[in-house]
């Protein structure tokens, strides 16, 4: 008998074939709402796969600035509700002041930058310059890139996940998460390094999506020097990735990738 994961449901569905039909068992992708209460506040909906909820929460809060270290939460509650999953986040005074200033109105899917922002200029934030004194053969990139479809069970199970993973220096995947969302998979694998005290800046990031600019500014935020995405990435991703000299190499494939931004692009 089959045991279903973690992040996924067992479905019966009906097949289509030519001239047939026939029912049998799925797995898909879970995905659910996610509410952030900051300090017994209403912060921000996401939809997302309710697994390594804890790790959503920290590496979202590190992404919107609101907290710099873990120590900034003082408590963190996860429990189900009838219509999702409520994360509850007591911070650190000013923290919870800079998430006012931050506030978002609406339901964000998929963790994306600018939805329900208030305005333009609260998309718009100053990035810090990446650190690029370790060197990264791009040999350890393909060999990351190799290995990826071995760590990424959810996804094996229902082909239905994107994958987030952080890898050392010669390509090894030390860390991976999985999520329906880009954006959370990542919020996720930020979360996980903070609380594994791995530093983003003794690797490089891999994900299995295109690269939109919130990736990029997710990516320098938490120190991560180089960036790798097996999609293309968009214009506004190569100018934010140029204008804090962090590496993005997009459309990775077993055999070519492109170097879209360089440290030397600053």
């Amino acid at each position: 008998m089959q045991i279903t994961p973690a992040g996924a449901l067992d479905t019966q569905v009906v097949r289509i074939g030519l001239g047939e039909r026939s029912t049998e068992r799925r797995l898909l992708p879970e995905e659910a709402a996610i509410a952030f209460e900051v300090n017994g506040r209403n912060y921000a909906v996401m939809m997302a796969t309710p697994v390594d909820l804890a790790d959503f929460a920290l590496g979202f809060m590190l992404s919107e600035q609101i907290i710099d270290a873990a120590p900034d939460i003082l408590e963190l509650s996860v429990r189900e509700s009838e219509h999702g999953w409520l994360v509850g986040l007591w911070l650190e005074e000013d923290c919870v002041r800079r998430a006012r200033q931050r506030v978002r109105l609406r339901t964000a899917e998929g963790s994306c930058g600018l939805c329900g922002l208030q305005s333009l200029a609260q998309g718009h934030r100053p990035l810090p310059l990446v650190d690029q004194s370790l060197p990264i053969a791009d040999s350890a990139l393909f060999a990351a890139l190799a290995s990826l479809r071995d760590h990424q069970p959810l996804n094996a199970s229902t082909g239905g996940f994107h994958a987030a993973a952080f890898c050392d220096r010669q390509g090894h995947i030390r860390v991976l998460r999985e999520d329906v969302g880009r954006h959370n998979a990542l919020d996720k694998l930020i979360g996980a390094l903070r609380s594994e005290a791995l530093s983003p800046g003794e690797g490089f990031f891999l994900l299995t999506s295109r690269c939109s600019y919130e990736l990029v500014e997710k990516t320098a935020i938490a120190g991560c020097p180089l960036l790798v995405t097996v999609s293309t990435a968009t214009s506004l991703a190569v100018e934010r990735a140029k204008a804090c000299g962090l590496t993005l190499v997009a459309l990775a494939r077993s055999d070519a990738m492109l170097e879209l931004s360089s440290a030397s692009a600053v």
